[in-house]
């Protein structure tokens, strides 16, 4: 979540981050989102089964938190019959790792890396930094692969 959660002036100064994130490669799907409502959430799902699937990832499972838009038959529809559900233990933020760490990469990476004069400037620069993420940024957690390289064959790695 980004902004200023204290500001109640019809929504401004708060957006909201939706992750996902391939265990395996660490390939990251993310949206600048207005709210955390069960429909923006499974859309927001719908919309990532997309890029994975473009990518080559057949995804199987979901770990979400245990925000009640996760909790959601919405959300559970969304999934699908073959995607299995599991929710991260409250409190225990480390068994989302993954996230986790991506939420701190973005954070030092793109959040809080430059001044923006807007919320709009920050998130104009969103995309470019995630295609940096993906594409172009080696990291430690997979042997200093880059997520694309990763993923077997997203882009000409058929090792």
């Amino acid at each position: 979540t980004l902004g200023n959660r204290n500001n109640k002036k019809q929504g401004r100064g708060y957006s909201f981050l939706h992750h996902a994130i391939d265990d395996h490669s660490r390939l990251a799907y993310s949206e600048i989102l207005a709210d955390e409502r069960k429909e923006t959430a499974a859309a927001f799902w719908q919309r990532a089964r997309t890029f994975f699937a473009a990518a080559g990832i057949v995804v199987t499972g979901v770990m979400t938190d245990n925000g009640s838009c996760y909790r959601s038959g919405l959300f559970k529809e969304s999934l699908g019959k073959h995607v299995t559900h599991r929710f991260t233990r409250p409190y225990r933020p480390q068994t989302n790792g993954k996230v986790e760490r991506f939420n701190r990469t973005l954070a030092e990476e793109w959040a809080y890396a430059d001044t923006y004069g807007t919320d709009e400037a920050r998130a104009a620069t969103y995309g470019a930094w995630l295609h940096h993420y993906n594409h172009h940024r080696p990291h430690t957690g997979i042997g200093g692969l880059t997520p694309s390289e990763r993923v077997h064959n997203l882009t000409g790695n058929y090792n």
